[in-house]
């Protein structure tokens, strides 16, 4: 499939703080992909270099077959950008700003704007300023799907938004990409939406790749053993199949992309006891916590 974005050794910081430090990904054309890591794992700051607003110290970065930070007007349009807020004039009504959004863009499509809008059950002579956070988010949503972008980068789309304004947005979201094969980039920190949501994701964590590829396969692959306390445990560091471990008073769990039987063999190996070991089944969100730990 042809990668939509490209991101080759991706390194940056700010002083001798270190937030990228050799990011590889793609973005293939088509599907929901969500970049996902901790507050400080470095999404923003990746999302700043794929719009051109940093220069990475070092490495490549390009979008629509183009250089990041020289990404031509022309090109641009195609894409829909949601980043940091909602930043939009407030002092305009609903369908002065739709009119206003609706010059800039060749491939405008004023019906899909007001079918998400109107499902606010919203006068559109509604100025924004006089909207709820939730609302004004959802008619910026509708302005950035009314672009008919090829590409879609929503920096933590869910900002403001409760729980049935989410519901709204994820479901209307679905269906926009299934229809029109958009790809869409996001990142959130309500990682329990992503479950149904994301097709491929990368998790990131202190500016490195801990995971990417299909979510699916992630899930079939990474796995939860708990096991009582023991002397021996407590001794345990990760290497091998254990990739993450979580301590807690009376039990520890170790995770891994492996079955019960090789990680029993690895842990008797060590002297640990695992006549008690359990496999413990996971929800995305639990495997994504088990794999960048809680704290």
């Amino acid at each position: 499939m042809e990668s939509i974005i490209s991101c080759r050794d991706l390194r940056h910081g700010y002083g001798e703080k270190v937030v990228l430090d050799g990011l590889n990904f793609d973005v293939e054309e088509g599907g929901i992909f969500g970049l996902l890591g901790k507050n400080g794992a470095g999404k923003t700051t990746t999302i700043n270099i794929l719009m051109g607003f940093l220069r990475p110290l070092s490495g490549e970065c390009r979008v629509l077959g183009e250089p990041s930070h020289g990404i031509r007007p022309e090109v641009r349009r195609d894409i829909g950008l949601l980043h940091e807020k909602f930043i939009q004039y407030d002092f305009m009504s609903i369908k002065e700003i739709e009119r206003f959004h609706s010059r800039f863009y060749p491939k405008w499509e004023r019906g899909v704007f007001f079918d998400l809008v109107s499902r606010l059950e919203v006068s559109h002579d509604r100025r924004i300023g006089r909207m709820s956070c939730g609302q004004r988010s959802q008619v910026v949503l509708g302005l950035i799907m009314a672009q008919n972008p090829k590409l879609m980068i929503l920096d933590d789309y869910s900002m403001g938004l409760d729980v049935g304004y989410r519901r709204l947005f994820l479901d209307f979201l679905q269906e926009y990409v299934r229809e029109r094969g958009t790809t869409v980039l996001l990142t959130s920190h309500v990682v329990q939406d992503l479950d149904k949501l994301i097709d491929r994701m990368i998790i990131i964590q202190q500016g490195k790749v801990l995971v990417q590829g299909r979510k699916d396969e992630f899930l079939a692959s990474f796995r939860q053993f708990r096991l009582p306390s023991s002397e021996a445990l407590d001794r345990l560091g990760t290497g091998g199949p254990v990739v993450a471990l979580e301590r807690e008073r009376s039990a520890t769990s170790v995770f891994g992309y492996c079955g019960r039987a090789e990680m029993a063999a690895h842990l008797s190996g060590l002297g640990i006891p695992v006549e008690d070991m359990a496999g413990v089944p996971m929800e995305f969100e639990d495997a994504f916590i088990g794999i960048t730990g809680k704290y």
